[in-house]
């Protein structure tokens, strides 16, 4: 008897539904910090940088001109995996974990090119599941182990 089929339902979702909340590498500690968009710029301004390891705040993303570099970030032999917090990540966990991956017909309305549909051909590759889910829990444990 075969063993059922992890499986995985494209739910149409991009990378910009995550950009709202980043998990960043903090410019002045180098530890893991917070930032968010807000949806009311009232409250001090778009953007909010927060680090709770050294108390950095401040109402801006930009360091020094550039955007923080991602904490979720890491290079595997075929390419580099990112994602912008957990919720982000899970997606993609779930994806690679997934021996089945199902999306809506060609004929349904909605989005077509979903952020899973656009991940490169190595993440999607059956012969690289391992690999990716390795590095994939390594960035977890980043952010779980303190």
């Amino acid at each position: 008897m075969s063993p059922v089929p992890v499986r995985f339902h494209d739910t149409g979702l991009t990378a910009c539904r995550f950009r709202s909340s980043m998990l960043v590498r903090c410019p002045r500690c180098a530890r893991i910090a917070h930032a968010e968009e807000r949806a009311d710029p009232a409250e001090g301004g778009r953007h909010r940088l927060v680090c709770r390891s050294c108390g950095l705040s401040r109402n801006s993303w930009l360091v020094d001109g550039r955007w923080p570099a991602l904490w979720l970030r890491t290079t595997t032999r075929h390419g580099e995996i990112w994602a912008y917090n957990l919720e982000h990540l899970d997606l993609l966990r779930r994806f690679v974990a997934a021996s089945l991956r199902e999306r809506a017909p060609w004929y349904e309305h909605g989005r077509k090119m979903t952020y899973v549909a656009r991940l490169p051909a190595w993440i999607k590759s059956a012969k690289n599941r391992d690999e990716v889910l390795r590095a994939i829990d390594r960035l977890r444990e980043s952010v779980t182990a303190g």
